[in-house]
């Protein structure tokens, strides 16, 4: 579930600056100086204000190699605010380094850099993640003594269906079949927007009456991010967050005001506004 997490839900980190506000210039400059703590902070503050000059681009790329933020564990905490910040910013230059990130060795920089790369619309990069699902569901296990899986695979797949990756549809398919719930999830959001089959989608709105909050939460993401406008009285009806269903019906409502010819909302937009009105 990448969609909230990228914008409205992009939660605040621990201000290492404190509580003096940051210029552009001055995030810039902490973002290249030595204290990994004001370092962590400026990258997520250029991304979380969409800051796009090509300084700010500049040293968000360079960050992606950064070797002396490290965790005792091995993760590199700067890599994935750095591949985080550079999804929301639209510079396709970031491209080739975030590609470069795929194979890092810290788990949640992958992560970061799939859906980074699934927000920049770049294809350049699909053979990289197709590459990922290489060994379909043998391979999608969990590494011996850790509980995540080999890959992150939901946001693999789920950034190949933004991409309107065709050709990777045969590597997706098996995962609608992974015991992992929001695999399966994505599985279908991505075969959805790739295949335009309301199958996809309604095994999404099904999903939506499960016991699991968290995962009906996933699902309220996944449907927003699809667009799919079947689902939206299964959206406002479902035991969640109204902040959440909120979102998720914004999502369909931004899907059909795109996709109307005229400048007259149809009726399936007013009806979205009148259940969004019904859950404020």
């Amino acid at each position: 579930m990448q969609d909230a997490s990228f914008d409205e839900l992009d939660a605040l980190p621990p201000n290492a600056a404190g509580d003096q506000p940051l210029t552009i210039e001055q995030a810039i400059a902490n973002l290249q100086g030595e204290d990994a703590g004001l370092r962590y902070y400026a990258a997520w503050w250029l991304g979380r204000f969409r800051v796009c000059t090509p300084e700010a681009i500049d040293a968000l790329i360079e960050a992606l190699l950064d070797e002396s933020d490290r965790t005792p564990d091995g993760g590199y905490p700067l890599r994935r605010n750095a591949a985080r910040a550079l999804g929301k910013l639209g510079d396709q230059r970031a491209v080739p380094t975030l590609i470069e990130c795929l194979t890092c060795s810290d788990f949640y920089v992958r992560e970061a850099a799939a859906q980074s790369l699934g927000h920049l619309g770049d294809r350049t990069c699909v053979p990289h993640l197709t590459q990922l699902l290489a060994g379909g569901l043998t391979a999608a296990q969990p590494i011996p003594g850790s509980p995540r899986l080999a890959q992150p695979y939901d946001a693999i797949i789920e950034a190949l269906g933004a991409l309107g990756a065709i050709a990777a549809i045969p590597a997706i398919q098996p995962f609608l079949e992974h015991p992992t719930e929001l695999i399966q999830y994505a599985a279908a959001r991505a075969l959805y927007q790739l295949t335009q089959d309301s199958s996809y989608a309604d095994r999404l709105i099904e999903a939506l009456k499960g016991d699991n909050l968290q995962l009906r939460r996933a699902v309220l993401a996944d449907l927003g991010a699809i667009g799919y406008y079947p689902a939206a009285t299964a959206i406002a009806e479902t035991l969640a967050e109204n902040s959440l269903k909120l979102i998720s019906l914004k999502g369909l409502l931004e899907h059909q005001v795109k996709h109307t010819a005229t400048d007259t909302l149809s009726d399936e937009a007013v009806h979205i506004m009148e259940l969004m009105d019904s859950l404020l």
